[in-house]
């Protein structure tokens, strides 16, 4: 009988895991995700595994839980883990796994969103190049190869998480998937293999048994059981397919990406705030910032056409991992305020009551007692002051007040009680420069010629982002150009996305296209000789697309038609002729970016304003702990890579066209609302991940296309230069909801890095006036401002200082509601 006791025990353990898998199942209601059967309010934030490096995770998923978030939301990059068919990549920036297990280790819940189409301005939308090769294949539509290979990858990643028993009730922290990504309006345009492929999508994934509830995103048909979701700048419209679904935002856009040539956007934390608020006003109970912490996309990631490098998005942690005040403040407010409302938002609907014109209340109440309202004021102008359970409060425009007992404001979603950082770019040093000239005409062993003109991906399946196009062009010695100086007319059309034209080995013009439209034309005369030319097109690609109908059929480079005008016959036609290509640039052969490519040819002095020249620098890592960026203003456009790594493309050249003007947080926001950059670069600096760098001997290496100033290249740290606040009295905060007392308002400063708080630059109790950076005193103003904070704060790394009129000495005008502002300077 011996040999039974382990068998016992082997079931016994079993039927244990089979219970706690019970009872740890993730499920949903209409009211909200259920997780280990309670309801929950829970709210995210978009991290991208790939768009920081692993060195940064385990920072940035902190501050993510110190911001009061539940769960990390992240996209699945299928090109970064299937780079080729079967070959698979998971180390890295892409070790999906590590990632997970980081956000478990900090508490927090995943909610893994597969696609594995995810848009997500990334190159091709996440779909591997190759995909597209697979004969007969049609991306997003009822199509047997596409199927198989998205099932393929899908299942991969389950079985992946499975084995490592990520999901909820293996005691891992995912709690939510996704499969597809946007299609609802794909469907409507597509109808019936549409809407046969997005039944058969649903199915698949939940034929998979993850355990955990599915999702789809701007999907109104989604199947049951899978919930529908909404995305957008604000979603209180939103309600799912079903009543028996809870009502989930998957991406609360925090602003919009960047754009090569387009301006940069910025969304106020007011509104963001007041989007959030408005959703769970409503009844929603699922918030996902969209993103969260935006990142980088390094290397050739970006999408497109024309996505910048930087993906910083505007988000509560920047794009070097540092915090985005009062952005991230703020929300952590929000959410703190959110929290304590959890037990009345969970237990039923809201009664909404007409306070005014456009003012309202939502009251929630549970059975057990619990009361929670949310005050909102809609007018985009004027404050209102509403009545409500007895009492008057005075509400902002375009703001919620949230009451967790109705009774105490705690937040209001336009009062901004956070400090407000300003960061700035420190120079951390120069370099020294060798350089090496691209050759223009020369044809490795890998060229080939074949007459007419063929579309760009096709011929490099996107290993590079350069394509040559070389043809000859003989002319005779009776052409009347060569004698009235009337030079021909070269055209050349272009799918994109941008173009070198040389001729003869000169530079003779430069084109591009825009993030609206990557289509191009060259026109321009140019100088040829009698006898034989050569007319060279370096075209280039700046990312694939990422969204738009069949996007995967979208075209590059020069599809034609080529034609010189101007000739004694007229028009010549070249488009037909035999034209020679070449993939890749020399550079990419030889591996110049690498140490080892890079030390096999002879370098020369650095050549200035030189197109197509290839620049070298040894240099050490800077001092500190700062994040580090490249200062690249005094170049055009290329590409760069450290010790091997791509950092990414740049182009500084390419200056913002599109409208800035003041920022103000009322009334709808969209993308082009709170602009900066109109007429400059839209990046100049380019992050550089310190853990990439070496303490001696960093090799830099960069492209240049369009012939730049290297000399002026710095590598910059990113710190905090002025710190501000302004807070007014009886500002609403959660020590309110301790001592249920309104009066002590507090200004908080805090400097990063271990720096201390070295000057106070502005202080005024009163009615001070102007934002950070350029205030000045108002009409209102106590003459003892300063003393508390130079008696607090300087050489401090952190303090407080209350706002009540004693710790200014005294009050300078009764009777008028006053604020404290502050700009300190942190040495």
């Amino acid at each position: 009988m011996a040999s039974a006791a382990p068998a016992l025990a082997v079931v016994a353990v079993a039927v244990a895991v089979l219970a706690a898998a019970a009872s740890a199942a993730v499920t949903y209601d209409r009211k909200a995700v259920v997780v280990n059967g309670q309801r929950r309010i829970l709210l995210s934030g978009s991290i991208h595994y790939p768009r920081s490096v692993p060195e940064m995770w385990p920072d940035l998923i902190q501050k993510a839980k110190d911001g009061g978030l539940d769960v990390v939301q992240t996209y699945v990059f299928w090109n970064g883990h299937e780079p080729s068919p079967g070959q698979y990549y998971f180390e890295g920036r892409y070790d999906l796994v590590h990632f997970i297990k980081l956000v478990k280790q900090a508490g927090l819940y995943v909610h893994l969103r597969i696609g594995p189409y995810v848009c997500a301005e990334w190159n091709f939308g996440g779909f591997p190049v190759w995909l597209k090769y697979v004969p007969g294949i049609s991306f997003r539509t009822d199509n047997e190869p596409f199927k198989a290979e998205m099932q393929k990858f899908t299942t991969k990643i389950v079985d992946m998480m499975k084995s490592e028993g990520l999901f909820e009730w293996q005691g891992g922290p995912i709690i939510l998937s996704q499969i597809e990504n946007e299609f609802g309006p794909l469907e409507w345009d597509q109808g019936e293999p549409a809407k046969a492929y997005a039944s058969w999508a649903a199915n698949m994934a939940v034929a998979l048994n993850t355990g955990v509830p599915w999702v789809m995103c701007k999907e109104d048909d989604a199947p049951d059981p899978i919930i529908n979701t909404c995305n957008g700048f604000y979603c209180d419209w939103f309600t799912p397919n079903k009543p028996h679904k809870p009502t989930m935002w998957t991406e609360a856009w925090t602003a919009w990406y960047t754009g090569f040539g387009i301006p940069v956007p910025h969304r106020p934390v007011e509104d963001l705030a007041y989007g959030v608020a408005k959703f769970i006003q409503k009844g929603g109970s699922f918030v996902n910032y969209y993103m969260y912490h935006g990142g980088t996309n390094f290397g050739r990631t970006a999408g497109g056409p024309f996505i910048a490098t930087s993906y910083d998005y505007d988000a509560p942690i920047d794009e070097y991992g540092l915090l985005r005040e009062p952005k991230w403040g703020h929300l952590k407010e929000l959410h703190k305020a959110i929290k304590l409302c959890e037990p009345a938002l969970v237990a039923g609907d809201p009664i909404v009551t007409s306070l005014g014109n456009a003012q309202q209340s939502s009251v929630f109440r549970s059975s057990a007692g619990a009361c929670a309202a949310f005050l909102e004021n809609k007018d985009k102008v004027s404050y209102a002051r509403v009545a409500f359970n007895g009492m008057h409060y005075d509400l902002p425009p375009w703001s919620i007040s949230i009451l967790p007992d109705c009774k105490t404001t705690v937040f209001n979603t336009a009062k901004v009680g956070s400090q407000i950082s300003q960061m700035k770019m420190e120079w951390a040093g120069g370099f020294t420069w060798q350089s090496y000239n691209e050759e223009i005409n020369s044809l490795g062993g890998e060229s080939f010629s074949t007459v007419g003109l063929l579309e760009q991906i096709n011929v490099t399946r996107d290993n590079t982002d350069y394509l040559w196009y070389t043809t000859s062009v003989d002319v005779a010695q009776d052409e009347q150009f060569l004698h009235n100086g009337k030079n021909p007319m070269l055209t050349v059309m272009s799918a994109g996305h941008a173009l070198h034209i040389f001729i003869n080995g000169q530079l003779t013009g430069t084109v591009y296209g825009n993030v609206e439209n990557p289509k191009l034309t060259y026109s321009g005369n140019v100088k040829l000789w009698a006898g034989s030319n050569t007319i060279s097109c370096l075209s280039i690609a700046v990312g694939l697309p990422n969204v738009g109908e069949h996007f995967e059929t979208w075209n590059a480079g020069i599809l034609g038609p080529v034609t010189l005008d101007g000739l004694n016959e007229g028009r010549r036609d070249l488009t037909w002729q035999k034209w020679t290509y070449q993939v890749g640039l020399k550079g990419e052969a030889l591996s110049l970016h690498s140490l080892s490519g890079s030390s096999s040819v002879e370098w020369g002095e650095p050549m200035q304003k030189q197109p197509l020249t290839w620049y070298k620098a040894f240099f050490n890592a800077p001092d500190g702990d700062e994040p580090l960026a490249l200062d690249m203003s005094s170049m055009g456009k290329g590409q760069i890579w450290i010790n091997g790594q791509g950092i990414g493309r740049y182009w500084p050249g390419y200056k913002a066209s599109g409208t800035c003007g003041s920022c103000d947080y009322r009334g709808e926001y969209d993308e082009k609302k709170c602009q900066t950059n109109c007429g400059d670069s839209s990046q100049r600096w380019y992050h550089v991940p310190r853990s990439w760098l070496n303490p001696t001997g960093n090799l830099l290496v960069i492209f240049e296309e369009w012939g730049g100033d290297p000399t002026g290249i710095s590598m910059v740290k990113r710190t905090t230069g002025s710190i501000c606040a302004d807070v007014s009295e009886w500002q609403p905060s959660m020590k309110n909801w301790r001592t249920k007392d309104y009066e002590k308002a507090k200004i908080h400063l805090q400097c990063d890095h271990g720096r201390k708080i070295s000057d106070i630059k502005f202080a005024s109790f009163g009615t001070p006036q102007g934002s950070c950076g350029s205030y000045s005193e108002g009409g209102c103003h106590a003459h003892k401002s300063y003393d508390i904070f130079w008696k607090n704060c300087i050489g401090q790394e952190r303090c407080g200082v209350s706002v009540v009129p004693d710790v200014f000495g005294g009050d300078p005008c009764p009777g008028t509601m006053k604020r404290a502002v502050v700009e300190a300077i942190c040495g």
